[in-house]
């Protein structure tokens, strides 16, 4: 079963969505692959599949503490997450299925209801931008400049993160906005990073951290000669986000 991204149906007002607590962090306009095996998370699938779920949107919040076994309080997550927009779903021989999502839009969670439903259930806010300076040649030069550092600071990282053909840059013409995020997403950042991306709404604080966490990594990377991975990400149902 294949879908592919439509046109964006922008939600614009507060709703419930299914919530898939994990070990990491979603962010928007990257895309979060998922091996499916918990049978409530099968059924999850099934319903985004069917549409059952309007517009194949569910939540993605990144748990807290990796000691917490059940999720069924708000301060078992952290309270600011992102809804992902389903794209593709293979269903395995065993029922398993391996699915993609993509990023779509910060939220707030402001409850959550375990019982209404076989999976996890969430009462959210949208939570935007605050908006880029418009109107003049110096905003535009602070967006370019910035831009500039942030791909030049990703460009650094994989060059000794990744094998030559492991990596691509972000698309020129990527809206600003999402850039910081793209260009996160290929680098092996601990969950608080991520968080702390994704809970920044200025773009350009936002690139800001950016360039700073990857000048941050791609100095340890040199250091150690390796990628480790962050041990509290390490989930069964996450796959490595390696699709471009």
């Amino acid at each position: 079963m294949t879908h592919s991204e439509g046109r964006d149906s922008r939600p614009t007002t507060d709703t419930t969505l299914p919530l898939f607590p994990l070990h990491t962090v979603a962010l928007p306009g990257v895309h979060l692959p998922l091996h499916i095996f918990e049978p409530r998370y099968r059924q999850l699938t099934i319903d985004l599949v069917t549409e059952v779920v309007p517009d194949r949107l569910f939540g993605v919040v990144a748990i807290r503490n990796p000691a917490i076994g059940e999720v069924d309080q708000l301060e078992h997550v952290h309270a600011t997450g992102c809804a992902v927009r389903l794209r593709e779903a293979r269903r395995l021989p065993d029922g398993r299925f391996d699915i993609v999502g993509t990023g779509h839009r910060r939220f707030r969670l402001l409850d959550i209801d375990s019982g209404s439903a076989p999976y996890l259930r969430g009462d959210v806010e949208w939570v935007d931008d605050e908006p880029l300076p418009e109107g003049s040649d110096e905003a535009e030069e602070a967006v370019s400049r910035l831009a500039g550092a942030g791909r030049a600071a990703h460009r650094r990282y994989c060059s000794v993160a990744w094998e030559s053909d492991g990596w691509q840059s972000p698309p020129r013409d990527l809206d600003p906005t999402l850039l910081a995020y793209r260009l996160a997403s290929d680098c092996i950042l601990p969950l608080a990073d991520r968080q702390e991306l994704l809970e920044e709404r200025h773009p350009l604080r936002r690139l800001r951290l950016t360039c700073r966490l990857l000048a941050r990594e791609a100095a340890f990377v040199s250091e150690l000669g390796a990628v480790p991975p962050p041990a509290h990400e390490v989930n069964e149902n996450l796959l490595r986000p390696n699709l471009n």
